[in-house]
């Protein structure tokens, strides 16, 4: 129709009509009425009776106002039980008739404004959950979440697994090793409000907590900034950029063929892995943002907490509702812990003595503990009956054969041989560096169904220390080497 006007004015109405593919008639036709089609169509009007018509504005719309957040299907419900008449397939049209009066009449709603990333300017950081990915380490499945670190201007990322909850410890072991990874650190650094971090601490911890954070960002010169307190999507480049790198790990888990890790260092080597391959991807843009990066320090930060404790006669200390074991040396000395995320460092004045895995309470607020074996065997042979009643002898075991064992022989033999045979057992795996060796065996006698016999695992895991033969290393005399002074080369030489 368009092109028929068109060539209407230069051509006669015959010419213009075959030009623009119609018959002479609609040539006319158009000249007498030149509306569009659509201009001519009449509204369509209703086929049926308005089923809302009645309570719609006297009933619906009050309660819209009065309570602006409540949702369309409340409000569906709440009809349908004051007007048992109304057909339950007014549900559809409720809701876009809510719709289009929410949209006319309805609050304001937040705007979120899109932001013009600056290079080296800003660094993100958040937490995010990975129980649904679904990892477990050698069969046990592992409750961790994940720190994430992402530059928006390039794309560069870094991911550190974390075993405990959302801390100052974990966000400073996990922005340290971002840093260091990209070798520079940016000019501003923003983090969710830290609210996990400080749940449960006094005023006093803080304000401690917000002093070290502070520390931190300033060793790095990078000026700390937070989002609003329940506002994530303040910090939505990287938001966003979580479910990608969970889509990333799931992938590759799937192309592995399996979410089982022989240990935490396979599995936080396999997100290492991950992580790089993203950054490859935005390699140019790395490199070409990483000259407006502030340079790095000569050193790292404290990326732990201090705390002094005192070993009991029990053995060890309890710290943060977990008590752990230590070496019965240590019983009575004050003890300097350094935590970590994933592990405590022990201290004796300047003198590092072991590295303990760290511990968490139960979800339910009980106590846990970290026992090692090794730690209190000796003692456990002199009174094997303690066994029995042990707060920690569930964690004793090093490994489910033991516990099996255990479990047998107090089927099968009075509590006192239980005990005695089961902590004769552990010390032979401790004598003899035999855990593992030992846990084996145990797994092929019970699954026998036969109790193990200490004296076949004894001469198994020969030799006996206290069998081996003494080598005696007779001490040479002083006098044998004024021989070989007086040798005739020697004395030429001297001469």
């Amino acid at each position: 129709m368009r092109l028929f006007m068109k060539l209407r004015q230069d051509h006669p109405i015959e010419s213009a009509a075959a030009k623009a593919g119609m018959s002479r008639s609609s040539g006319y036709r158009i000249l007498q009425d030149p509306r569009l089609p659509s201009q001519k169509a009449q509204p369509r009007g209703r086929r049926r009776p308005d089923p809302l018509e009645r309570i719609f504005d006297a009933e619906v719309v009050p309660l819209l106002q009065s309570a602006p957040g409540i949702r369309p299907v409340a409000v569906y419900e709440e009809m349908l039980r004051r007007h048992p008449e109304l057909s339950p397939s007014i549900r559809r049209t409720l809701e876009r008739r809510i719709r289009a009066w929410r949209a006319e009449h309805g609050e304001d709603q937040e705007v979120i404004f899109r932001q013009v990333h600056e290079p080296g300017r800003l660094g993100l950081s958040d937490f995010t959950d990975m129980g649904s990915i679904g990892v477990t380490i050698a069969g046990q499945a592992l409750d961790h979440l994940l720190y994430h670190f992402r530059l928006p201007w390039s794309g560069f990322e870094h991911a550190h697994v974390i075993l405990g909850g959302e801390s100052f410890v974990a966000l400073a072991e996990g922005l340290q090793n971002a840093l260091w990874s990209v070798g520079a650190a940016p000019h501003y650094h923003r983090s969710d409000s830290l609210s996990a971090a400080f749940r449960n601490l006094d005023g006093d911890a803080r304000a401690d907590l917000t002093t070290r954070y502070e520390a931190l960002c300033a060793h790095y010169r990078m000026k700390p900034t937070r989002n609003n307190k329940g506002v994530a999507h303040e910090n939505g480049s990287i938001e966003s950029a979580h479910g990608h790198l969970k889509s990333a790990i799931r992938d590759a888990l799937l192309m592995r063929g399996s979410c089982d890790f022989d240990d935490l260092g396979s599995y936080r080597a396999f997100i290492d892995e991950i992580a790089g391959r993203r950054n490859v991807a935005h390699g140019k843009r790395i490199a070409a943002e990483r000259p407006h990066l502030q340079g790095l320090p000569p050193r790292r930060s404290t990326d732990f907490e201090e705390v002094i404790v005192t070993v009991s006669s029990t053995g060890g200390f309890t710290l943060r509702k977990v008590f752990y074991t230590v070496p019965s040396r240590l019983i009575g000395h004050r003890l300097r812990v350094r935590l970590f995320d994933d592990r405590l460092e022990v201290f004796i004045g300047g003198t590092q003595l072991l590295t303990l895995p760290r511990g968490r309470a139960q979800a339910n607020g009980k106590h846990d503990q970290v026992v090692n074996y090794h730690h209190v065997i000796h003692s456990l042979r002199k009174k094997p009956m303690a066994l029995l009643g042990l707060v920690y002898r569930d964690k004793l075991f090093p490994r489910q054969e033991y516990r099996r064992a255990f479990d047998l022989l107090c089927e099968r033999l009075s509590d006192r041989q239980a005990c005695k045979i089961t902590v004769e057992l552990l010390a032979l795996a401790h004598d003899r560096g035999c855990e593992v060796e030992l846990a084996g065996e145990l797994a092929r006698v019970l699954g026998a169904d036969t109790l193990p016999d200490l004296a076949a695992l004894r001469r198994k895991f020969a030799p006996d220390p206290a069998e081996l033969p003494v080598v005696s290393v007779r001490p040479v005399s002083l006098g044998s080497y004024e021989a070989l002074v007086r040798t005739p080369a020697m004395a030429g030489a001297r001469a």
